[in-house]
């Protein structure tokens, strides 16, 4: 049936309208267009518009609000048994009346006629069967153009990926940009560096999740769009994430993004270990804020050592014997602490040794300054190369030997190679000016670390345990302590000297083993 047909004067009409995503309605050309269209086509057939329904959605996504509110309406309509009650609906066309084929049964059982004006077709229970076989030819068409609209959109992302460009809205601590009719993401200038802390800290080992959410809440970490406070939850997925250190997780693959990192990927790994030893640790929720628990494990089975309290005055520790029973006996809170100190005395060194440390830093830190120089100085001249590239390359563009794709492409590639050179410099020159300080104050913190230990509560003990040593054991009544980084070398090269002024004490002078050793390999890998 064609709009032909004589309509009644001032017969009551609903219409509709919808653009498929929000960019379509941004660009302010459909939504507008179809509504012009419709009025013009109701005033010309003598319809009475009594509603506008609009959606601006998706078109895969359910809860079409207008779409939905316009079916109340019409079911509320029929009900009534008015003699003038609306069933009238007009549309421009088919693709925008469908998503699926439940909305065509929906509105079939509304005994409506559906004005499609631009296909110039009217639908109603009155039209012939092959008029309703075209109009489900049509629908079904319709739908296929939603699946494949969603695939082409799946292999846009895709293919963005592909080129290193995270394809969806920015996490926090970066922002979405757009350049070129291409949309990027880049770190936030007020979020960014406050992730950039939160990676830090927890790094130490010395924050919880909960803890480290609540310390970025005294910061003012919070959301920027409506200024809430970002959940636990979030900050776990943060520290999950490896878009921050560079790398992005699309469709299941691994990507390689061309934006600028947060952190880098060393920090990054430090962050997944400390976090799966935590998860390691984890015994449940505690009761009490025991001041070793999660400190020691059993050097028999591997179980982690857990603290109770006898008598409401002592506190043992024991294996949790997780894995079947354990040899390992209780051991009182008071023995641990005093081995801890132990622990914490063997990085504390002579104070002639400290002389000659303090001697070799000075004199390795003019190599290390030699080393520095050299490096930001081929740093350097490969960002002027790129630069020089890239002005060649701007010219070429402008000449027309080149395209805007080729430029853009290689521009952003080129660029963000520019932004690795700078921050690789920015790091050497923090490295150079704070090589000999950071030396020699570790120098010092290993020093007093056992007066300051001793003079703590066991709380503050457990701080000061927790940044010297991880992952230590516990077996048959001895401590056996892993210290961190740098602190194991203190540790191995402390014993040695002890072990060579008991072997040779009228030595003096520097032992072998504190001579600075020639790394041969030492490249500029930065």
């Amino acid at each position: 049936m064609n709009n032909n047909t004589q309509t009644p004067s001032f017969q009551k009409a609903v219409l509709y309208a919808r653009v498929s995503s929000k960019e379509q309605e941004k660009e302010g050309f459909s939504i507008p267009a179809q509504l012009k269209l419709l009025n013009k086509y109701a005033t010309d057939n003598k319809f009475q518009v009594i509603q506008e329904y609009v959606d601006v959605e998706t078109a895969k996504k359910s809860g079409r609000t207008g779409f939905t509110e316009m079916i109340k309406f019409l079911r509320k309509e029929a009900k009534s048994k008015q003699p003038s009650f609306c069933r009238t609906l007009l549309v421009e066309k088919t693709d925008r009346l469908y998503r699926n084929l439940k909305d065509w049964v929906t509105l079939d059982e509304l005994d409506l006629g559906i004005h499609f004006v631009k296909e110039n077709v009217i639908l109603s229970q009155e039209s012939r069967s092959s008029e309703k076989f075209m109009h489900g030819i049509k629908v079904l068409m319709a739908k296929n153009y939603i699946d494949n609209l969603s695939e082409e959109t799946k292999k846009g992302m895709i293919e963005k990926a592909e080129q290193g460009i995270y394809p969806s809205f920015a996490p926090l601590g970066y922002i979405n940009v757009e350049c070129n009719g291409k949309r990027f993401i880049q770190p936030d200038q007020v979020v960014g560096p406050q992730v950039r802390k939160m990676f830090e800290w927890y790094a130490t080992g010395n924050y919880s999740l909960l803890e480290l959410t609540r310390k970025s809440h005294r910061e003012g970490f919070a959301f920027r769009k409506n200024g809430q406070k970002v959940p636990k939850s979030v900050v776990h997925k943060i520290l999950k994430n490896p878009l921050y250190y560079g790398e992005f997780r699309w469709a299941g693959k691994i990507y390689i993004g061309i934006h600028d990192p947060l952190v880098s990927r060393e920090l990054f790994d430090r962050v997944q270990e400390v976090m799966a030893e935590k998860g390691r640790r984890k015994t449940g929720q505690q009761k009490h804020n025991w001041a070793f628990q999660g400190l020691l494990s059993c050097g028999h089975c591997g179980c982690a050592l857990v603290a109770e309290i006898k008598k409401k005055r002592y506190v043992y520790y024991h294996c949790t014997g997780n894995k079947g029973k354990c040899p390992e006996k209780w051991v009182r809170e008071e023995e641990i602490a005093r081995q801890f100190g132990q622990a914490i005395s063997a990085i504390k060194m002579d104070d002639d040794v400290l002389g000659w440390v303090v001697a070799a830093l000075k004199e390795s830190h003019a190599d290390e300054k030699k080393y520095h120089a050299e490096y930001m100085a081929a740093l350097q001249a490969h960002y002027e190369k790129l630069q020089h590239r890239l002005d060649a390359m701007y010219e070429d563009k402008l000449d027309g030997r080149i395209n805007q794709d080729f430029y853009d492409r290689k521009s952003l590639g080129w660029k963000k190679e520019q932004n690795d050179i700078f921050f690789k410099i920015e790091r050497h020159q923090t490295a150079n000016r704070s090589y000999l300080d950071e030396g020699v104050k570790l120098l010092e913190l290993a020093q007093h670390a056992v007066v300051l230990y001793e003079k703590q509560t066991k709380q503050e003990k457990r701080r000061i345990i927790n940044f010297v040593c991880s992952n230590s054991t516990w077996k048959d009544g001895i401590l056996q302590p892993n210290y961190r980084q740098p602190f194991d070398m203190l540790s191995e090269t402390n014993i040695a000297f002890q072990k060579e002024k008991a072997l040779f004490p009228m030595k003096k002078g520097l032992f072998d083993f504190w001579l600075p050793s020639t790394d041969s390999n030492r490249g500029l890998s930065g």
